[in-house]
């Protein structure tokens, strides 16, 4: 499969096989997954099992395809490859999973149905779905599956792969992990399938937890993925209000979307002998702070509103962490707490977890380096033949790790302001096209106000806003340098 390039007198022929390859091996898994709420529907005689049936079969079929045009091609990726790769992965995953949504009995549109799984896929939690409850057991599964397959994607994709490019966080800790793979794992596969083996754990773990807790056995496996996958999907247009009143539910909850916020890498850190890796990061430490901070100034600016301590507690805990970490989940709506609420749900929108977890949003870490930075330049300003060394993680910051946050920081604002400009011309008001570009980009859920907030959702938006925001669901999750790089001559020149 060759693709002939030319930019004037440059003719370069660039052979796009690997890349084709790899995708069927991606589509093939999707077939897979997909098999799972099939079978359950077929066991269970639904009339949704020939939806997800021929589904599968399609996909196939592309798979089939792809294997035909490159089984003789080697895989060789090369970094052109890899961005591509990136970018169409996640692209093709999306519209892909979305099939059984058109052919089931949802009978979404096109644009709905491409909605639902993209915002599924990227792990951003907003849905166009009313009356969750009356959906097929494959249904509600499906959406479970399609967050969790996301959430592990990204994971890898952090390890594996945006450091290769220069993109993301991961490669600041490029030292760390070259001494896990010398000394703990001889490659970068054996960290994935730790990760993945973590993963595992922890959606188990979440699972059998929710179900002892008192949640029914469908219900504990599509939250423990969506939870630790920090997705936000739930089996009930009430999110996971519908256990409001079971609070240690909630803190469960807490506890699990909390887990799939921090570095999976430490996690295999810790159970390679190391147990104070968490701790001892910077990420972790600085997460930890902030959420302390917000939740005890929630609950008692809402005590002092007159709501009762554990409830005040409970529920700021559980709606904080939720935005935080960018899982979308909501006990109550938090916009009726009063504005200083409304105003501190719209900041953490954009805070995220940590690097090399679930969650998206900026990650804490840039906020981190930010600080440094700014720090440096007034001392810079005091002593200005001074010479200030910084440092992170007990790594010096050089300087394209700053150039690095600074661009995305620059792009990821840039992006929310031009989706939030495009959603104001298609007539959405002030709040919901500045929080609906805002919570898509940043990969959360929910926005603000009574369309998108979080007793909303976003079936009432015109199909032209669907589509942006689901262009800004795609570029928050792959860290939006990703994408634009593929809109330069540069990178089809060079």
């Amino acid at each position: 499969m060759l693709l002939r390039v030319e930019w004037g007198s440059v003719t370069r022929i660039v052979s796009w096989a690997p890349v084709l390859k790899v995708l069927g091996v991606l589509w093939l898994v999707l077939a897979l997954f997909m098999a799972l709420p099939w079978l359950v529907l077929f066991v269970e005689r639904d009339p949704d099992a020939p939806a997800f049936g021929l589904s599968i079969l399609l996909i196939l079929g592309l798979v089939v395809v792809a294997w035909l045009m490159t089984w003789r091609a080697p895989i060789e990726l090369k970094p052109r490859h890899m961005f591509v790769l990136t970018t169409l992965s996640w692209v093709s995953i999306s519209g892909l999973a979305s099939l059984p949504l058109v052919l089931g009995a949802p009978q979404l549109s096109v644009t709905n149905a491409v909605f639902e799984s993209v915002s599924a896929i990227t792990t951003t939690g907003s849905t166009i779905l009313v009356g969750i409850e009356s959906f097929s057991d494959g249904i509600k599964l499906w959406r479970g599956i399609m967050q969790w397959l996301g959430g592990i994607g990204i994971i890898v994709m952090g390890i594996a792969i945006l450091p290769f490019l220069k993109v993301g966080g991961m490669r600041l800790f490029h030292t760390e992990s070259s001494d896990w793979s010398e000394k703990v794992m001889p490659r970068t596969g054996g960290i994935a399938k730790a990760t993945l083996g973590v993963y595992l754990g922890f959606t188990l773990a979440a699972a059998i937890a929710y179900w002892l807790g008192g949640m029914v056995l469908l219900d504990a496996i599509v939250h423990a993925m969506t939870s630790v996958a920090t997705g936000g999907f739930a089996n009930s247009d009430a999110s996971f209000g519908a256990y409001a009143d079971r609070p240690h539910l909630l803190w469960m909850g807490t506890l699990f979307m909390l887990t799939g916020a921090l570095p999976f890498v430490l996690y295999i850190r810790m159970l390679r002998g190391t147990p104070s890796a968490l701790w001892r990061d910077e990420q972790v430490r600085g997460l930890l702070v902030l959420l302390t901070f917000v939740c005890l100034a929630l609950t008692v600016y809402r005590i002092v509103n007159g709501t009762a301590p554990f409830d005040a507690l409970t529920h700021a805990t559980f709606n904080v962490v939720s935005v935080v970490t960018t899982t979308g989940y909501a006990s109550d709506d938090y916009t009726l707490w009063g504005p200083l609420a409304v105003v501190a749900f719209f900041y953490l929108t954009f805070v995220g977890g940590c690097s090399g977890s679930t969650s998206g949003g900026m990650k804490i870490f840039r906020f981190q380096i930010a600080s440094e930075m700014l720090k440096n330049q007034l001392r810079f300003l005091i002593h200005s033949n001074g010479v200030f060394a910084s440092r992170y993680n007990g790594m010096p910051l050089t300087d394209d790790i700053s150039r690095g946050v600074v661009a995305f920081s620059f792009f990821f604002f840039l992006t929310i302001a031009g989706l939030a400009l495009g959603l104001s011309l298609l007539g959405l008001d002030l709040v919901t096209a500045l929080s609906g570009a805002a919570t898509a980009v940043a990969n959360v859920g929910p926005g603000l106000g009574d369309t998108i907030g979080p007793s909303g959702n976003f079936a009432s938006l015109p199909e032209a806003a669907k589509w942006l925001l689901c262009v800004g669901m795609l570029m928050g999750r792959l860290e939006i340098l990703t994408v634009l790089v593929l809109l330069t001559p540069m990178f089809w020149r060079k």
